[in-house]
């Protein structure tokens, strides 16, 4: 397995153990002794809160009015962010496509994934990473070693 892969690995397992859906071989997660909330209704806390980063990579083959008409068709931007989710950036990364940021409860995260698939798909390619802000750590110790 590649260096730079394991990290993402060991996150998206220590995700799915919060989401509450086991690793293969391994059973599932503890239970839950509280139902989890409908989807949509909870909200991000300090507890259970993640940053999401999906890169949206726009087929570069089709023109982009083209792309634009299949996203209202599909309903994209109704759907997506899905309600509930801080949009924490939306950048547009030039050659690449669009870079979202979301901050969700981990609990959300297949909701995420189902309206990428059910609206994006076709117009982009996705990838998800799950991440964390560090800014606040990284400049505190900037400031350390000045």
């Amino acid at each position: 397995m590649a260096q730079g892969f394991r990290p993402l690995v060991a996150a998206m397992v220590v995700l799915g153990l919060i989401a509450g859906v086991g690793v293969a071989g391994a059973g599932p997660a503890a239970a839950q002794t509280v139902a989890a909330p409908p989807a949509g209704t909870a909200p991000p806390t300090a507890d259970n809160a993640v940053l999401l980063t999906i890169f949206l990579k726009h087929d570069q083959s089709r023109p982009l009015g083209e792309l634009n008409a299949q996203l209202a068709r599909q309903g994209f931007y109704k759907a997506f962010p899905p309600p509930g989710m801080e949009v924490v950036s939306w950048t547009v990364a030039m050659g690449i496509g669009q870079v979202v940021v979301l901050r969700l409860p981990a609990s959300r995260i297949r909701e995420v994934n189902r309206v990428l698939e059910d609206t994006a798909w076709g117009v982009y390619r996705t990838e998800f990473y799950p991440t964390y802000d560090y800014k606040a750590v990284g400049m505190a110790e900037h400031e350390k070693a000045k």
